[in-house]
């Protein structure tokens, strides 16, 4: 892989272009107005490598496209954007499109542009930002297949879709119905690429990518280009050029990361409750490893009086909704999700994550601490770790090409350390010799709050809460409006 300067330079718009501004992109003016609707005024590294190279060229070509990019950094727009210009620009050219019910019976959706997301929350967000994107071109109509929702709501919304933003499964299962046709598609996006592997969703890939045979163009954006990702793309695309943006390390430059060694579930109970606490929260993610202990854990944060609720993949949708909606309203706090339950999660006044329950794979661990620190905010992802979770450490250590650096809290240090984990350091190979330290072995640091010396863990007020609940002298937010 290039360099992101070396990059940049090669996918760049003509030399009499500037990538710096979005005015210069290029892009239609529909869109550029909507950018400045939306308070943007400068593409993001992603953007300025990303537009300009999934553009068509002077002949009407694009090229297919691998990008590696950080959660937060702008990617939905690097790859909506172009698309919906090159849509834009063919719809000024082709006649309007006829009625989308006759004789009392629903047509067939017939997309030009497919977007496929792992998780039904991904996909609603993507597909807002489409809408939001479209605000001056009503010539475009976008719409979402998921599942979870009303298949006649979603059959509706479907008619005349010009955009669609799917789940691989419940797009299939519209496809063999008779619902939607594939073979209009000339765009192809995957978001989040190795998480739709992650969750068995190779198969389907494959069905798509066969009933879309003819499109003239496949996006592929992942966290990482691990080898799945790389077989994949090799079955479904056509000499993409690959877009590495940043290093593992420099993905989350912005957000502070920070390791807990516990000696129980006990101990990262107490640690968790002291973060918790800590001034400078705003609103959190806890990341739970089951569902159980995801609907467990928040239940005991609501007793303990924080404005907490849970979110996994075995809840009504419905249910999903709201709670995410009151995330967004700031009506909660803090919410307890597995890994599934949290992609798509785009909430720019989350300031911490807690790694609760460390994830199965490493890969996940860079898309859970992305949901802070986004769009170039500050954060802090903070991880706890029991003595049997030393080998996902060293994994997800290994994945990042760097430790992460332990911390301990004074009053809560942990009576056992592990030295074996690391390979960094004479004595500290990933070998079995070394074993656990005592916590005589290193000087905790200073006392106070979880984040900074002395200073008192004030607790957070949601500013849609009415009245505060008192924890251990400490004002902490309340769950309001009947978040269920």
């Amino acid at each position: 892989m290039t360099s992101l300067a070396l990059q940049a330079a090669a996918v760049r718009a003509p030399a009499d272009v500037s990538p710096s501004s979005f005015d210069q992109l290029g892009l239609h003016p529909a869109l550029l107005r909507a950018v400045a609707d939306l308070g943007f005024s400068t593409p993001t590294a992603v953007q300025q490598a990303a537009i300009p190279a999934a553009l068509p060229d002077a002949t009407g070509a694009a090229a297919d496209l691998m990008v590696s990019s950080q959660t937060g950094s702008g990617k939905t727009a690097a790859y909506l954007l172009p698309l919906l210009h090159t849509l834009l620009q063919a719809s000024a050219e082709t006649p309007a499109r006829g009625v989308p019910r006759r004789g009392g019976r629903w047509q067939p959706a017939r997309p030009r542009v497919l977007v496929l997301c792992p998780t039904r929350e991904l996909a609603q967000q993507v597909s807002a930002d489409a809408i939001d994107l479209l605000r001056h071109a009503r010539a475009l109509r976008v719409a979402t297949v998921v599942g979870g929702l009303p298949y006649q709501q979603q059959l509706q919304r479907l008619q005349g879709a010009d955009v669609l933003v799917a789940t691989p499964g419940r797009l299939l299962d519209l496809q063999r119905g008779g619902h939607v046709e594939l073979d209009a598609v000339q765009h192809l996006v995957l978001d989040e690429a190795d998480r739709m592997l992650d969750l068995g969703f190779a198969d389907d890939l494959a069905a798509i990518h066969a009933l879309t045979q003819s499109r003239a163009q496949t996006l592929m954006f992942s966290a990482t280009f691990a080898p799945r990702v790389q077989q994949l793309a090799a079955g479904i695309m056509r000499q993409p050029r690959q877009l590495t943006l940043a290093t593992p390390q420099q993905r989350h430059q912005h957000i502070e990361q920070r390791l807990h060694w516990c000696d129980d579930a006990g101990h990262k109970r107490r640690l968790l409750e002291h973060w918790l606490r800590d001034g400078e929260l705003q609103q959190a993610i806890v990341f739970a490893s089951t569902q159980v202990e995801c609907d467990a854990l928040a239940e005991e944060l609501q007793q303990a009086g924080f404005a907490a609720v849970a979110l996994h993949g075995a809840m009504p949708q419905g249910v999903r909704q709201r709670r995410l909606q009151a995330l967004r309203e700031g009506r909660v706090q803090i919410l307890v999700a597995t890994d599934v339950a949290a992609r798509g999660i785009d909430v720019p006044t989350i300031t911490h994550v807690f790694n609760y329950g460390l994830p199965m794979k490493a890969e996940d661990y860079v898309h859970r601490i992305g949901r802070t620190g986004r769009a170039g905010r500050s954060g802090l992802a903070v991880t706890m770790a029991e003595p049997r979770d030393r080998r996902r450490i060293a994994a997800i250590e290994a994945l990042r090409r760097e430790p992460i650096p332990e911390h301990t809290i004074a009053g809560l240090e942990p009576r056992l350390r592990p030295q074996a984990h690391r390979g960094a350091g004479p004595g500290r190979g990933r070998s079995g010799a070394g074993g656990w330290r005592g916590e005589g072995a290193r000087r905790p640091e200073g006392g106070g709050s979880a984040r900074g010396a002395g200073r008192p863990g004030a607790g957070w007020r949601s500013p849609a809460a009415a009245r505060g609940a008192t924890v251990g002298g400490r004002g902490v937010g309340t769950l309001r409006g009947g978040v269920r």
